[in-house]
């Protein structure tokens, strides 16, 4: 049997959900149904499939870190294919479909988004595994989430006629529609358009060759001269760049004849804002959701988290209150969408937390600031056992675990004036304050 490749694209920034996400720490990272993140959640549906071979992904080299984290929190074993820049979903999927054709002529790509909510992960499997049966035969097949409400953020697929293997011809795909449309739909049996696909690597290549040329041969080129560095394939820039920037839905579906949509009865959300979150989160009996350091007083329909300070709120109702480090955001329920319109002002007004939180967080190193001065910066720096980073000339304090310099160790309640910067490693999870004087 031809050997089943998850492909994972791992790319978007979930500007909707602000100040949570950001293009430093997007969406499909964060915990925010759950213990795990969406990403994770991914992996975890589809390492037992029966037949899988290795989980790749596709993402960017800023990402690549916060993807390998991740996975070896949940066991997964990668191959993480790096993008030397964003250029759509078409030449991603393409890359991806070109790496599993190198390692499997016959391979057949699950093509998943990594934002996505999907509940029930038995169900899951058995829709994918009956779109995968019917991919063997030639065709590109998405899944079909049956509506529950005629939801305007989504679009839609008209189903056809029935064909062998449980799926049906696509008649069309629509865009997303206004609310009596979306009625309408949900009437005439039309399914959400859910994003992800079962197609084998030849079937979805020869129809870039036929529709896409560019598309196709830059992302083979740009695998064939990749450079393999571990679990990372880092695709060749120059080939890539000739790609042309296209999403799969325009470049592929919207032309091809060999569409067609498996039924999926799970339920389903691409956590698309605020209110997609409350949705898809465990309420309580006033259908308040909440997370972190939160206690509500007389408020139904709330969602409330907060990643640091505490959030009290008496007496609402159906609002939004996200509180990050160094950002809160508060909206009606109803409002979600608008949170992109915020984002858009903090950029044009050249606002910093539009695109990366306070606290940064690489290579094991979390770095938190603290305050600034017009003497000082000072910041708490958290490292985990076995972490390696470079600290500043600058005063640091040893709050608790132990550092190891090249010539020297810090303990834990150590003060010392370091005059050039320094290489440590952290022999225990650590956390030390650093004052930079300016």
């Amino acid at each position: 049997m031809t050997a089943i490749y998850p492909v994972i694209l791992c790319g978007g920034s979930g500007t909707r959900l602000w100040p949570a996400s950001r293009p430093d720490r997007p969406k499909q990272f964060l915990k925010l149904v759950g213990d795990r993140s969406s990403f994770q959640d991914t992996l975890l549906r589809v390492m037992d499939l029966p037949g899988a071979d290795e989980i790749v992904v596709v993402t960017g080299k800023a990402m690549a870190e916060l993807v390998e984290r991740q996975a070896r929190e949940v066991d997964a074993r990668l191959t993480v294919i790096i993008e030397p820049e964003a250029r759509d979903s078409a030449p991603a999927i393409a890359a991806a479909a070109a790496y599993v054709q190198s390692q499997s002529p016959d391979g057949v790509l699950l093509m998943l988004a990594a934002d996505h909510h999907i509940a029930q992960a038995d169900v899951f499997r058995e829709a994918a595994l009956v779109a995968i049966e019917a991919s063997r035969t030639g065709l590109i097949v998405t899944f079909g989430v049956e509506p529950t409400t005629p939801a305007t953020g989504f679009g839609y697929i008209k189903p056809g006629d029935r064909l062998p293997n449980g799926v049906m011809s696509v008649a069309a795909f629509v865009e997303k529609p206004d609310l009596a449309t979306a009625k309408r739909y949900v009437d005439e049996g039309y399914y959400w358009n859910s994003g992800n696909f079962a197609f084998t690597a030849k079937t979805l290549l020869d129809e870039l060759i036929a529709f896409e040329p560019e598309i196709h041969d830059g992302a083979v080129d740009a695998v064939a001269r990749g450079e393999r560095d571990g679990v990372r394939l880092y695709l060749d820039p120059a080939a890539f760049g000739r790609t042309t920037k296209k999403s799969l839905d325009y470049a592929v579906m919207e032309r091809t004849t060999r569409a067609a949509v498996a039924p999926a009865a799970f339920t389903w959300s691409d956590l698309g804002a605020w209110d997609a979150i409350w949705e898809a989160s465990a309420r309580d009996a006033e259908g308040n959701a909440a997370s972190g350091d939160v206690h509500l007083i007389s408020s139904k329909g709330v969602l409330a988290r907060s990643s640091g300070p505490f959030i009290g709120a008496i007496g609402v109702e159906d609002l939004l209150i996200v509180a990050e480090t160094d950002a809160v955001l508060v909206c009606r329920r109803d409002d979600a969408q608008a949170v992109k319109t915020l984002v858009d002002v903090l950029k044009a007004s050249g606002r910093d937390i539009a695109h990366r939180h306070a606290i940064a967080f690489s290579g094991g190193v979390e770095r938190q600031p603290l305050t600034k001065t017009a003497e000082a910066v000072v910041e708490v720096w958290r490292l985990e056992t076995g972490a390696v980073a470079t600290l500043p000339a600058s005063s640091i304090q040893m709050l608790a675990g132990e550092l190891a310099g090249e010539s020297e160790t810090f303990g834990a309640g150590a003060r010392q004036d370091l005059h050039s910067p320094i290489l440590v490693k952290a022999t225990t999870s650590t956390s030390v304050l650093v004052t930079v004087w300016l």
